[in-house]
């Protein structure tokens, strides 16, 4: 089992979102986080290949569509697929995100961008279109678990005091030179960097010696998202015991934090390219800039 290298980080406590940016980073707190392991980096086609093939596993991308689920909808649609980035042919009114955005049917983990595509020269690069069932069923394969919004900020700062903007501090490409994979040029249709995901570990680590935490993939946690902050002293506690935070795994429209942005975020259009920002996606919801990473307990 060719598992990501952990990285043993201690207990402490650290500045929690960003008062200077989207609301839903709001309000800057102090949290404190306990001490755990972390991937190196986000699991890999490689890495999801191998969890694949010793068991079987069906992805969500992968699975038929229930019309039931659906009432209306034309059957010819109601196919397996996932959502495809396409670069638009020039500058287009950003504020519909459906423009760049396709539903690309047969499109899933072994076939990014959908038929006629694969991952045989992708074998480095972060699996993508996982739903969280997805990434919770490797994350049990491989003995770990999918980490809180607390835990995966507090890895993105790598060390950091204060409230710097980047995870490497408050200049975006220090001496010039991009510290992620991020979009470079005009979104959504001129891309100068990589225009797509890149090998794990093409940019600098950080102070922890974690590589992509920012840029790449966004990057699925186990925490339901809410619309702002809610300190721990806020959360309330049910009758069980179990903080009502926690929605069941079992249901597909839960929306979750996902953290770090990704290739394709942009100056003019997101700039959730920083560890405090943070992001709402859906339980079901298989993209091809969504990918994850697995934590353990020490």
């Amino acid at each position: 089992m060719a598992l990501t290298e952990l990285v043993q980080l201690p207990a402490g406590t650290f500045r929690m979102g960003s008062d200077r940016h989207y609301p839903e980073e709001r309000p800057a707190h102090e949290r404190a986080v306990g001490a755990f392991a972390i991937e190196a980096h986000p699991v890999t086609n490689a890495q999801f290949a191998e969890f694949v093939t010793e068991t079987g596993y069906v992805t969500v991308a992968q699975e038929p569509i229930d019309p039931t689920d659906f009432p209306g909808a034309d059957p010819a649609t109601l196919v397996p697929g996932a959502l495809v980035f396409t670069p638009t042919s020039g500058p287009v009114f950003l504020g519909n995100w459906q423009q760049w955005w396709r539903w690309q049917p047969d499109a899933s983990w072994r076939q990014p961008q959908g038929p006629g595509s694969g991952i045989d020269d992708r074998l480095d690069h972060p699996v993508v279109h996982v739903a969280y069932r997805d990434a919770a069923a490797y994350a049990q394969w491989a003995g770990r678990r999918l980490p809180t919004e607390t835990e995966w900020e507090y890895a993105a700062r790598g060390g950091q005091s204060g409230d710097h903007e980047f995870a490497w501090g408050d200049d975006f490409a220090p001496d010039g030179r991009p510290r992620a994979n991020t979009w470079q040029g005009h979104f959504p249709y001129d891309n100068q960097g990589w225009g797509g995901t890149s090998p794990v570990g093409s940019y600098p680590a950080n102070g922890f010696g974690l590589v992509d935490m920012i840029g790449n993939v966004w990057e699925r946690t186990s925490d339901v998202f809410t619309p702002r902050h809610v300190r721990p002293d806020d959360i309330h506690v049910s009758a069980d015991g179990r903080p009502d935070l926690l929605a069941p795994t079992t249901s597909p429209t839960v929306m979750r934090v996902t953290k770090g942005g990704s290739h394709l975020c942009a100056p003019e259009y997101c700039r959730r390219y920083r560890p405090a920002a943070r992001s709402a996606q859906s339980d079901d919801t298989a993209t091809s800039h969504l990918g994850f990473r697995c934590v353990a307990q020490v």
